[in-house]
């Protein structure tokens, strides 16, 4: 078994304790694209490697979190038609146990809608790579 951290303390939230679990919600999928390219598979050397799935409807989001399996979630707030500002205040409102949000936002102004939603983390479009992995890592750390 590795010492590296696992980003939970939640043995049910991680498939497979060598991998952890990172949910990517947007209706686009050049943005999902962007998310999952610019962390890549092992985002820092301290960390397990990443397995991504990707979901385009908020319906999913809900039912992929029911299973507790996912260790970081990461939505689009500029998604549509259910943006992932507001997914990601109904998670952290309805999940006793809700693993760290990453949200992606359109606009500057919009981070105070972030910081209503309770995510651990804003990361503004476009997508900066240095930016979303520096989010991430900081997310599963927590």
């Amino acid at each position: 078994m590795s010492d590296a951290p696992t980003g939970t303390d939640n043995p049910q939230r991680s498939n497979r304790l060598d991998s952890l679990t990172v949910l990517v919600y947007s209706d686009d999928a050049d943005t999902r694209r962007q998310v999952i390219d610019g962390l890549g598979e092992r985002p820092h050397p301290d960390l397990a490697p990443l397995t991504f799935r990707e979901v385009a409807t908020a319906a999913v989001v809900i039912r992929e979190l029911d299973s507790h399996t996912v260790d970081l979630v990461i939505l689009d707030g500029e998604a549509a038609p259910v943006g992932g500002l507001g997914i990601a205040k109904q998670l952290k409102d309805e999940i006793d146990d809700c693993p760290p949000v990453v949200v992606l936002i359109g606009r500057a102004a919009d981070r105070w809608l972030a910081d209503w939603s309770r995510a651990e983390a804003v990361v503004p479009h476009p997508i900066d790579p240095f930016v979303l992995t520096d989010a991430v890592v900081s997310a599963l750390r927590r």
